[in-house]
């Protein structure tokens, strides 16, 4: 891919990957994060971080492209613990 992503398959498949590594380099906490409904404030800096890097891939004429972001990181951080059934929302 050269330049920015400019379709919606382009911005999915960098989400993915995106998600994928904070996946990959916070499973601890975010197993924690789930287990005790803190999630999100435990890795906010990591998702703020994936996101900020997430939006400068991609072309400014996708329409809301945080959709593929937000998507991806459901996927990837909690189906992949979805062993966690104290979590309320899974």
């Amino acid at each position: 891919m050269k330049g920015k992503a400019s379709t919606p398959e382009e911005a999915q498949r960098i989400a993915r990957v995106v998600a994928s590594d904070i996946l990959m380099y916070n499973k601890k906490k975010i197993r924690e994060g789930i287990l005790k409904d803190s999630l999100f404030d435990l890795i906010s800096k990591e998702i703020e971080e994936g996101k900020h890097y997430f939006l400068s891939r991609l072309d400014s004429t996708l329409i809301d492209p945080l959709v593929y972001f937000n998507e991806a990181l459901i996927e990837f951080l909690l189906k992949t613990n979805e062993d966690c059934k104290k979590a309320k929302w899974l």
